[in-house]
């Protein structure tokens, strides 16, 4: 540590000697919103005019490739490393894991001498290691799991006011979730200004993201589309006000000049392909375009990166660290070989001799990856889907007409890169994360076990409504990879609902507060469930306590050696009937 400091010392006296500034970088990232859900892309029913605005000076990748879903773009966009080597290959059961030996921009930069700030949706870890806080950021606030109202989210949150986790301990919060992600943005800006240290804000709203939920005068507007999609367009709408917000501070405190400003989204629309989705096949979750060609902005007038200029060869979020590693002059992480590349030439329009890249995305949204599952086999000119599929996307942008047998050539190719690239990153599959215990950390303990990380064969319950609705017992079980990172006594507490609730494990619940728009999760009444044994298997034993009525926990208590193992527990009623404990609280206690 105190040689890495002192080399961090020396970087930061050999960039003022030279008289080099290194630049802000500002980083926004929306859920579930795709390329046709902007205005400026051709929508003929939103309205974003600081988005359009930032396109219309920004310089614009428009053959940008993501994954389909969010956990594993979130993944590579921060590690430059293809999602399925990172461990998170799945939003939930476990897999939304970032292993802890990658190394994240946040930390890169962090190492750079940036002060750097993480707010809104996380989705890679809620314990240690796994959390912002834990990997490079020094400022959080976010809530839990993939989404506000989740399962590790604070008990009945909604998409106003509620709590949010902010640096590992809950902080009650009012507002509308984007907006309150915004205004701590700012905040932290303002209290770094001064430190004569650059900063990264990676600000990542949850909206537009079910559930459909909006400040009413931003969805009124879209109300002839229903309520679903009226909150969805208004939570965009909303997302775009803030963006103009946030430019207009970076003007007003003198930062916009020298801030690298960057708007991007995870994946492809959830509820906007039937409006618009730019003539593209497939929407959030699809192997086809539209499910992971989404928009991607920069902007810098220092840089130079101003304009209004399109960049039309294929990228993909595989290329951000890199990419952001040259532009703030930061040492690259040693040891660490990137899948992407630097593609600061081809922003800048100084490419020559550009190589013909082959880049591959899928959507594994099962418990291990699957060979061909949900895969785009990508180059300029060719998509190979599925590894059956054959288009050209610049004669056929909408996928419609499979030529596979028309070109053996580029198959036996396409199919070729990705056998290499499977065979390659196939290896790290059988190391997949787990949760510790027992760790030496700020704020590891205790552990927060939520059934949104069970491993199971099927889905898991992985919002608050599941656990209100005690969904799909009698199979609502599945097991936590944990892993002892030192021996001694523990205590594992186990709870149906989670202390902040104060609710006994057999215990209903009353429907929580509507909100604008759709009904929240919290509006269902929580089903009882009439439980009279706690079960634990942990350690290779097998612990069974009673339960009173009055119970709102059940707590064990047993000595645990390091290793991986999986922690197993569960509630059972009169009828033998079981149902999974949705939460546990493990703790060392000596």
């Amino acid at each position: 540590m105190q040689k890495l400091n002192l080399f961090m010392v020396f970087f930061a006296f050999v960039l003022a000697v030279n008289g080099e500034k290194q630049p802000n970088v500002v980083l926004v990232i929306t859920d579930d919103q795709g390329y046709g859900d902007l205005s400026c892309h051709g929508n003929p029913v939103l309205k974003t005019p600081h988005l359009d605005e930032l396109y219309e000076d920004s310089i614009r990748l428009t053959d940008y490739h993501v994954a389909p879903t969010c956990s594993p773009t979130r993944a590579a966009l921060i590690t430059g490393h293809w999602t399925n080597r990172t461990g998170v290959w799945h939003t939930i059961m476990g897999r939304s894991m970032l292993r802890h030996n990658e190394i994240t921009i946040g930390q890169i930069l962090a190492n750079g001498g940036y002060r750097t700030g993480m707010f809104g949706k996380w989705h890679l870890g809620d314990n240690y290691p796994y959390r912002p806080e834990d990997r490079g950021f020094q400022e959080v606030l976010r809530h839990g799991g993939g989404g506000v109202g989740q399962t590790p989210d604070y008990w009945d949150n909604a998409y106003f006011d509620g709590s949010y986790f902010h640096n590992g301990k809950a902080l009650p919060v009012k507002g509308f979730c984007t907006d309150v992600f915004f205004d701590h943005a700012k905040q932290f800006i303002r209290n770094e200004k001064n430190r004569d240290k650059p900063f990264f804000v990676y600000l990542c709203t949850n909206a537009p993201h079910g559930p459909m939920h909006a400040p009413e005068k931003y969805s009124k507007p879209y109300a002839k589309q229903g309520v679903n999609i009226a909150n969805f367009l208004g939570m965009i709408a909303n997302i775009d006000d803030n963006v103009g917000s946030m430019r207009a501070f970076l003007k007003e405190e003198g930062l916009a000049d020298n801030t690298i400003f960057i708007f991007t989204t995870d994946n492809g629309t959830s509820s906007g392909a039937n409006i618009h989705n730019n003539g593209m096949r497939g929407r959030k979750g699809s192997e086809y375009d539209g499910g992971h060609r989404v928009p991607f902005f920069i902007h810098w007038p220092k840089g130079g990166l101003i304009g209004g200029r399109d960049v039309d060869m294929i990228t993909s979020f595989v290329d951000v660290v890199p990419t952001l590693i040259e532009y703030c002059n930061v040492p690259k992480p040693k040891g660490v070989k990137f899948d992407g590349i630097n593609i600061r030439p081809l922003i800048e329009g100084k490419q020559s001799n550009w190589p013909d890249r082959i880049l591959v995305t899928d959507s594994q949204r099962v418990r291990d990856p699957i060979k061909w599952r949900k895969s785009s086999v990508m180059t300029d000119q060719w998509r190979l889907v599925n590894g059956k599929e054959l288009y050209d996307i610049n004669e056929d942008p909408g996928q419609k007409k499979n030529i596979f047998s028309d070109h053996p050539g580029v198959v036996s190719r396409l199919k070729n890169f990705y056998e290499a690239w499977w065979e390659e990153i196939s290896p790290t599959f059988g190391q997949p994360t787990a949760i510790y215990l027992g760790a030496d950390a700020p704020l590891a303990d205790p552990v927060v076990l939520t059934c949104h990380d069970w491993i199971a064969d099927g889905s898991t319950p992985w919002n608050q409504r599941h656990i209100r609705n005690a969904e799909k017992k009698p199979s609502n079980t599945g097991f936590w990879a944990v892993d002892v990172k030192t021996e001694g006594e523990y205590t594992v507490e186990l709870r149906r609902w989670p202390k902040e609730s104060g609710a006994a494990i057999t215990a209903s619940l009353v429907a929580g507060a509507n909100v604008p728009g759709v009904k929240p999760f919290r509006a269902v009444p929580g089903k009882p469930f009439r439980a009279v044994q706690a079960y634990l298997k942990l350690a290779g034993k097998e612990l069974i306590q009673p339960i009173k009525s009055t119970d709102r926990s059940v707590l064990f208590r047993l000595r645990l050696k390091p290793g991986r193992d999986e922690l197993w527990a569960k509630f059972i009623d009169a009828d033998g009937i079981p149902m999974g404990a949705f939460y546990a609280y493990v703790s060392k206690v000596r």
